[in-house]
Parts: C-alpha cells; structure tokens; sequence
C-alpha cells in the first residue's frame, strides 16, 4: 500500500478526528460486535461446573450446561459454539477409541445444544488428543506419529460427530491430507452441507498448557508406550511463515470452507498474510494461555482486565480475522451489549 502525499501541520491535524467518542466511533476502521465470535467451551461427563484453576472463569460445563449456554450464546448474539471434551483418565487408551463412539460426551453434548438452540452453530474439534491417554493427536507406533492411520480414525470421528448434529468439523491434528480425506467421507456419507474449519496453520506452541488442564490430557511422554515429548513433528515450528501459506493452500485445495490460524495474537502476522493471500473466511483462535495471561495480569491489577479484553479482541478484527474463537466470547459480548 503506498500512502498518499500528505499536507503539512498545521493543515492537516490527525486529532481532529479523535477529540470525542462521536467522532472515534464515526472513522473507526474495525468493528468488533458478539457476531465475531465462537465461544471455546469445555464439556465434561460429570453433573455442575468445574472450576479450570489456570483459567479464572472458566468452567468445565456438564452437557445440561452446554445446552444452556447454547441458549445464552442465542441470547447474547454469538453466533457459534466450539466444543472442546474433558475424558476422565480411566476411559482413554492408546488409540483414542472413545473418539468416535456416538454415545460419547461431545455427541451428547451437540445433540442437546442443538436442541436447546438450534439456531446456534455448533463446531466440533476433530482430533484424538483428550481421547488418547498419551496426549499426542495421532496413532503411534514406534515412537512415531501415524500419518495415514490416525487420518482413517479422524474421519470416522468426524462422521460420528456430523451425524449427531455438528455444523462445522474443525481437524486440530494437523496430519497431511486429512482435509480431503474428511470432505470425501462427509459427501459420501450425504453430509455435503456440513463445513470443514481447518486448522490451517496451528503452531507447536508454548501457549496451550492452560487447555490441557481445562481437558485433562497428560504430560506428553507419559503415557505406557513409547511416544515424542512434544508435538514438533506434526505442528508448526513457531519461526515458519510461508510454510504457513503452503498449509493454508493445501487445505483450501482439499475442500475446506474456512481456515484457522493457532494461536492467535502472537501469530496476528500469519493471520494477515493468509487473509491477504487467500481472500478466505480466516478465523483466529485466542487459547488458554492468551486467556490466562490476560486474566492473570487483570487480577494482580497489572491490567484493566476490560479494556484488555476488548482490545485483544479488537486486534483480530484489526489484522483481517472473520472472527474469532474464544473462551472471552460470553463475556465480552455483554461488554460490547454494556
């Protein structure tokens, strides 16, 4: 963008056009609005609310209160819920079978939000991580991650999760080819108006730790077999950029509706290069440990926990995103509301 020859002070005062709220709000170039958001929440198989310690304000909903929430997303005006399970330990195993059976949580869980509010879209994660008592998204076998394996049991939890109700299917895993793999099942399966959200670009990132306590997955490398220590082999490195529009380009060939940057503020760069490369519905996701900190910070009185939530929201919007997936969603909507 080449910016324009400009008159000189005093003729041309850029204050003008901030000097009162009316004004600010007349020129202001993005609007945030509860429409921009899905609202991250976690389900759990138990009855109430559990508290998450390392996110303040977070709970681990009951399905009864996911189809609660479904009716204050409606009511708030937030447009889409995505649902993220909580497994207890002693229903894992190594395959991550529980997945894609149609009893499970997330099923349950989908099928009564839909029924609460079905004018609510519903958004489900598809990946092995809170099903597989070893944390990793994939089979593995001999120390290593199955690329084409884990692929045949992502797309069976992602018909199971079509056919309980889900609007949009989300693959997090980040294993090659499983776009295409999942759209040709949904069309075969006469799922072809269900949405594929693909987590595009997701990063091997420092700031997920809070999510896993909020779903209870293990210490990766502490299952009983053999596995890597951390995600590096199949999520980004958090140095790359054009890898990051390789994967974009790859998943858009494949059939994805939408795609998603993870995380979100520090990889607000990504999010711009990929909006501006593909003219896309790009979404970012704001994780637990952008949460956190914010909260963290906002509690020791360090920031205005408000402003700062409005402002991170807001830089989304400012970078290109569609909108935004986010555990701030109820909240921040009663603010914008306020």
């Amino acid at each position: 963008m080449t910016v324009p020859s400009l008159a000189p002070y005093p003729a041309l005062r850029l204050r003008r056009l901030r000097q009162a709220p009316w004004i600010r709000d007349l020129v202001r170039e993005s609007v945030l609005t509860p429409a921009d958001f899905i609202w991250s929440m976690v389900v759990h198989e138990g009855e109430g609310e559990v508290p998450v310690g390392s996110m303040p304000g977070v709970s681990r909903l009951s399905v009864t209160g996911c189809a609660e929430a479904a009716r204050q997303a409606r009511a708030l005006g937030i447009p889409a819920i995505a649902v993220f399970p909580h497994i207890d330990g002693a229903k894992k195993d190594a395959g991550g079978r529980l997945a894609f059976d149609p009893d499970n949580v997330v099923a349950r869980a989908v099928k009564a939000m839909k029924d609460a509010a079905p004018e609510v879209g519903i958004m489900c994660d598809v990946a092995l991580d809170p099903f597989t008592d070893h944390g990793h998204d994939g089979v593995i076998e001999g120390g290593r991650i199955l690329n084409d394996a884990t692929i045949e049991r992502l797309v069976e939890q992602g018909l199971m999760q079509a056919a309980a109700g889900a609007d949009i299917l989300a693959p997090s895993d980040m294993m090659d080819g499983r776009i295409g793999a999942l759209r040709a099942a949904l069309e075969g399966a006469g799922h072809q108006d269900v949405m594929i959200m693909s987590y595009a670009a997701k990063y091997a990132s420092a700031f997920y730790g809070p999510y896993r306590e909020a779903i209870g997955s293990g210490k990766l490398g502490s299952g009983p077999i053999e596995n890597p220590g951390d995600k590096k082999t199949y999520q980004m490195d958090a140095a790359n950029t054009e890898e990051a529009l390789r994967e974009v380009a790859l998943d858009i060939a494949e059939g994805a509706d939408m795609v998603m940057v993870k995380p979100g503020m520090p990889y607000l760069d990504i999010v711009r290069r990929v909006v501006e490369a593909f003219h896309m519905p790009t979404f970012a996701f704001q994780v637990s440990g952008e949460y956190a900190m914010i909260m963290a910070a906002a509690q020791n009185g360090w920031l205005d926990e408000e402003r700062s939530i409005l402002e991170s929201l807001t830089a989304f919007k400012r970078a290109g995103s569609a909108g935004i997936i986010t555990y701030f969603a109820p909240r921040a909507a009663k603010l914008l509301g306020a």
